[in-house]
């Protein structure tokens, strides 16, 4: 496989940009495919922080684009994961993976993006004015995760 790059950090990415960049110079991609995760809107002057442990993380996701990359035959795949306070609206996940057919671009995205959900070791704190939440983890996360598992 394929190229691999994976960066967690605070600054903002370029859908764009971050596209071009993966098929570079590969004409043997026939499809890409992209999610781009957002803050949403969950109260007056919202707030989420993303917290991680610098080092594991990053471990984390490459362990999971490994299995992606072994299940379906990709060539390239980015991952970039903001951390630190974003505001309602701003971008938080951007997951790209590039194949020769466009199932295994669509399946290895969701499979990277669910599993990323429920197995890589962030921290999500929800503020609203004075509340501070700290967000647990979804059933639905884990139960999207697992039609995975057969």
């Amino acid at each position: 496989m394929s190229r691999i790059r994976i960066v967690v950090g605070p600054d903002d990415f370029d859908l764009s940009r971050e596209c071009a960049a993966l098929i570079q110079h590969d004409i043997e991609s026939g499809a890409v495919a992209a999610f781009v995760g957002r803050v949403r809107d969950f109260g007056p002057d919202s707030v989420m922080t993303l917290e991680h442990y610098p080092g594991m993380t990053e471990k984390a996701l490459a362990a999971i684009v490994d299995a992606a990359s072994a299940r379906w035959p990709l060539s390239a795949v980015t991952v970039i994961h903001r951390v630190g306070p974003l505001a309602a609206g701003a971008q938080i996940v951007l997951v790209l993976t590039a194949s020769r057919h466009r199932r295994a671009a669509y399946d290895a995205n969701a499979y990277i993006m669910d599993y990323l959900k429920t197995e890589a070791p962030f921290w999500k704190l929800e503020e609203t004015g004075a509340a501070r939440t700290w967000v647990e983890a979804k059933a639905k996360d884990n139960v999207e995760r697992q039609r995975w598992d057969s």
